[in-house]
């Protein structure tokens, strides 16, 4: 049965980005070297990469790897994002020829890698400061400013100045050429103009087909965070970026968990993304990042006992699902931002969790990113469970799950009738019309339709 939240789409011909190949059945996991291992090094993360593959994930985002500023740093080691010479490569972490051995392996293990890249300011001692200095913002008495008031360990740059914009694209591209990597998370992308995104992208593009991801959401609330203005109007999705965070979804999350919104508010969330987009579109989803492990809280503190239903939505909801460095440890604290803070791997007691749902996500046909033909039906039930099911061309995947302590039945649609295999528990199991569905309390279902 269509998603009557799916039409089509009036403005679907703005959106003119052509996801790379490889990008409709991918998923993406955020890698923050520092402090991945004791050594928070390129060659000590390399030796994870084997595991990651074989969890089923498809692309490597590796947080900053330029070298830090000194000047105003936060912290014992500063922040990543203090970026003090685009070319070249944080000592911290290793040497280029380190980095370039990290990508060849990925790339060997049928894995992509972006690299984070900050476009809208430098650290106070980036030599850029003293050799352009009209390339930055100034306040009325002529002083460099931060973007932020809080973000004192940076000075923000001005778009408005060729001579900038041609540099930072030409870094852009160095990077693509020199290492080989498979495009950017851009960080705050729509505080720098989107035009300048829309030029970039074709010269990356005349290298090899990459992917751009930007850290915004057109969808979320104006003044919804203290540093930065929402625009719903940046068109950073028609033609320079694959994909935006799906910070909406995100945070409506945690208001679900905090009992501030009923789980039903999925499904106007929802209608508001396919309202804003046409299915091609791509949107990120989490429950946990950088920034929302060290500032926000571990998913353990903001979503409690939901912390892995949700993650089992973020996975098999439309979107391409993103796993932060330890949510296969089950980490549970945050990760300091500016000083060393190894995490603790304990022998990765959820990776078989993740490995089930990325690995089914990889392989389904009803789940790839952004494919209009690929069909969602709501499953009415219980207020406190959400269920769904996801149909292309006869395969299908079931997904439920339940907010509520105890057990819940699902009543399943005649639709359902058949064979299905439990995802989690490789049970069979054979539905006739109106049968029921139990989940258990703070629990979850995954079935895949077996064919025949």
């Amino acid at each position: 049965m269509p998603d009557p939240t799916l039409p089509s789409h009036p403005d679907a011909h703005l959106f003119q980005v052509r996801h790379p190949e490889w990008a409709a059945a991918a998923t993406m996991y955020e890698v923050n070297i520092r402090q991945y291992t004791p050594e928070g090094t390129f060659r000590a993360f390399m030796e994870h990469l084997p595991r990651l593959a074989k969890m089923g994930i498809s692309i490597i985002w590796l947080m900053p790897i330029h070298p830090i500023g000194e000047q105003g740093r936060k912290g014992t080691l500063g922040s990543q994002y203090a970026v003090r010479d685009y070319l070249g490569v944080n000592p911290e972490f290793g040497t280029m020829a380190e980095l370039q051995a990290l990508v060849a392996e990925a790339h060997r293990l049928g894995l992509r890698v972006l690299l984070d890249w900050v476009a809208n300011h430098t650290s106070w001692d980036n030599p850029l400061v003293h050799e352009h200095p009209e390339w930055y913002q100034h306040d009325a008495q002529g002083r460099l400013v931060p973007p932020v008031a809080d973000w004192h360990d940076v000075v923000a740059l001005d778009y408005g100045q060729p001579g900038l914009r041609r540099y930072m694209a030409e870094a852009l591209c160095y990077w693509v050429r020199e290492v080989g990597i498979d495009g950017y998370r851009c960080d705050v992308a729509a505080l720098v103009p989107t035009d300048f995104w829309d030029e970039v992208r074709p010269a990356l593009e005349a290298i090899k087909p990459v992917f751009m991801l930007a850290e915004w959401d057109e969808l979320y609330p104006s003044g919804g965070l203290s540093w930065e203005e929402f625009n719903p109007d940046t068109h950073l999705l028609e033609q320079a970026f694959d994909m935006t965070f799906g910070l909406r979804l995100h945070y409506l999350f945690d208001s679900i968990a905090a009992g501030r919104a009923p789980l039903a508010a999925i499904d106007a969330y929802r209608a508001t993304e396919r309202a804003k987009y046409p299915p091609q579109v791509y949107l990120m989803n989490f429950t946990s990042n950088h920034d929302v492990n060290s500032w926000d809280g571990t998913e353990y503190e903001r979503l409690g006992a939901l912390a892995l239903p949700f993650a089992v939505l973020t996975v098999l909801l439309p979107g391409m699902p993103l796993v932060y460095s330890g949510q296969e440890a089950g980490l549970s604290k945050r990760l300091d931002f500016f000083d060393k803070d190894p995490i603790s791997w304990q022998d990765f007691p959820l990776q078989d969790f993740y490995t089930r749902l990325l690995q089914l996500k990889r392989r389904h046909p009803a789940l790839r990113n952004g494919d209009p033909a690929s069909q969602l039906t709501r499953l009415p039930g219980p207020t406190g469970l959400y269920g769904f099911v996801r149909e292309k061309q006869g395969a299908a995947v079931l997904c439920v799950i339940n907010a509520a302590t105890e057990p819940a039945a699902l009543p399943l649609p005649e639709a359902a009738a058949g064979t299905w295999r439990d995802v989690f528990s490789s049970e069979q199991l054979m539905f006739r019309a109106d049968d029921e569905l139990t989940v258990p309390g703070h629990g979850w279902r995954v079935l895949e339709k077996v064919a025949g």
